[in-house]
């Protein structure tokens, strides 16, 4: 009888003893899982605070979208290489052009015409940003960013329901000015690509320009 009691308890404490170490291995597990979780967390909150800066740059045959057009986009990410790039050409969306601003650009009204559906070249803008990015945010930077962070804004909101630039841009004039603490100054000398109002190359130029302010004269930014 005595030996039932005690083989009895000997169970109730392996019992306990067994569910005491699933509680603790239950524990753990979520114990582990919130650390990942946080760990997941950390990793996002980084690459959202990460950016790919862009310089972008836009031909257009007026002077304001809608009323209208804009012809060509240009970008490049800004890393050494420059080699990132994407162009797109788009048909015109209005009758109305200004003969002088489409003659910028080298084409007449009539190449104009045969250009991509202005839809499909920023759909495909919008995939070539996100798949450069890497999931980070893009920064958008142009020389006259007034101008062409217009039409690029315009055109994202137009055909896709959003920029994926967000709601700002930078002037690289403006920045190099700041660095000089002068506003007389202007960065185009550190262009070393020729500014041909192709829209890559333009972009590409500038990029490069950011890049000299970054290596020779201490800019701090993070590029990449």
């Amino acid at each position: 009888m005595g030996q039932h009691r005690t083989n009895k308890t000997c169970r109730k404490q392996r019992r306990k003893q067994q569910r005491r170490s699933a509680d603790t291995d239950r524990a753990f597990v979520r114990f582990m899982a919130g650390v990942d979780r946080e760990a997941q967390d950390a990793a996002r909150k980084r690459k959202e605070n990460q950016m790919i800066w862009i310089s972008v740059d836009v031909e257009a045959d007026g002077p304001i979208p809608g009323d209208y057009s804009m012809t060509e986009v240009g970008a490049v990410i800004v890393e050494p290489s420059l080699d990132r790039t994407f162009h797109g050409k788009l048909r015109p969306i209005s009758n109305k052009w200004v003969p002088g601003a489409l003659a910028v650009s080298g084409y007449s009204r009539e190449e104009t015409m045969n250009f991509d559906n202005p839809q499909t070249v920023m759909e495909n803008f919008a995939a070539w940003l996100n798949e450069a990015s890497g999931g980070k945010r893009v920064g958008f930077i142009a020389d006259n960013n007034g101008f062409d962070w217009m039409f690029c804004c315009w055109y994202f909101h137009h055909f896709t329901g959003q920029n994926p630039f967000g709601h700002s841009s930078t002037n690289l004039g403006s920045l190099y000015k700041g660095m000089q603490r002068d506003m007389r100054q202007n960065f185009k000398h550190l262009r070393k690509i020729k500014h041909t109002h192709n829209p890559v190359d333009d972009a590409r130029g500038n990029a490069e320009a950011l890049l000299t302010m970054q290596v020779e004269m201490g800019l701090k930014i993070k590029l990449g």
